[in-house]
């Protein structure tokens, strides 16, 4: 497989499990990131891709990564190595559990696009399932792990499924993270919306709820959607 090439980096996928997607592209574009913020960390980083635009779009000196799939972590550090933001990005291979408890630093801004596929199915590829099934990082857990490793003034930011997404704010809401910022997407006009961007903080924060159209019809993309991505995309 082809490496991925955006506007200012490029991102090798032949390894990972999960391939460069429209979630996690449009989690780091969308995320609103202080201009104070230092430290980032990407849970469940996959190639890498979403810390890459974190660095790519602010100036955090501190831009950590956990990933614990043996591939994608070899594959995520090879990525930020290559990266012109090489010196601010590191990526620990670990589960989310054991780097919380083992870990004092607390981050000004916590991005994820944590595996969400609920159902019972397996589809055989055992590296591939533990990507994207939920089972491998339970909501529960990554809403108490955030709230442990955000700082005070901090935010945590996510991309889910549109149905799961009431069910996530309850969750975050009982750790004290307070929803913010909601953007639900829908493909097409026509379609219901599939997933949700979320984004919480510690602080009490009047909602901003607003909804994003990817497409009018095959590769017709809106206005919106071409202005949120249009840093890193080659061909818009």
């Amino acid at each position: 497989m082809q490496p991925f090439k955006f506007k200012q980096f490029t991102v090798a996928q032949d390894r990972a499990a999960m391939k460069i997607g429209t979630d996690g592209v449009l989690l780091g574009a969308w995320t609103q990131i202080d201009h104070e913020a230092d430290s980032i960390l990407d849970i469940g980083a996959g190639t890498g891709i979403i810390a890459l635009q974190m660095a790519q779009r602010s100036a955090a000196m501190t831009i950590d990564a956990i990933e614990i799939d043996d591939a994608a972590y070899e594959q995520c550090t090879e990525n930020f190595e290559a990266a012109p933001w090489a010196d601010r990005l590191f990526c620990y291979h670990a589960g989310l559990l054991e780097f919380t408890q083992e870990i004092d630093d607390q981050y000004d801004l916590i991005v994820s696009n944590p595996p969400f596929f609920t159902a019972d199915y397996k589809s055989g590829d055992e590296q591939r399932d533990q990507a994207r099934f939920a089972d491998a990082l339970p909501f529960d857990h990554l809403v108490i792990c955030a709230a442990k490793l955000l700082a005070d003034k901090g935010s945590f930011a996510v991309v889910i499924p549109f149905n799961a997404a009431d069910e996530f704010v309850a969750l975050a809401a009982q750790v004290g993270l307070n929803l913010y910022r909601r953007c639900d997407v829908q493909g097409r006009p026509e379609t219901p919306a599939k997933r949700s961007l979320l984004q919480f903080t510690k602080l009490q924060k009047s909602l901003e709820q607003t909804s994003l159209i990817i497409e009018t019809e095959r590769h017709q993309y809106t206005e919106q959607y071409i202005d949120l991505v249009k840093d890193f995309y080659l061909k818009m």
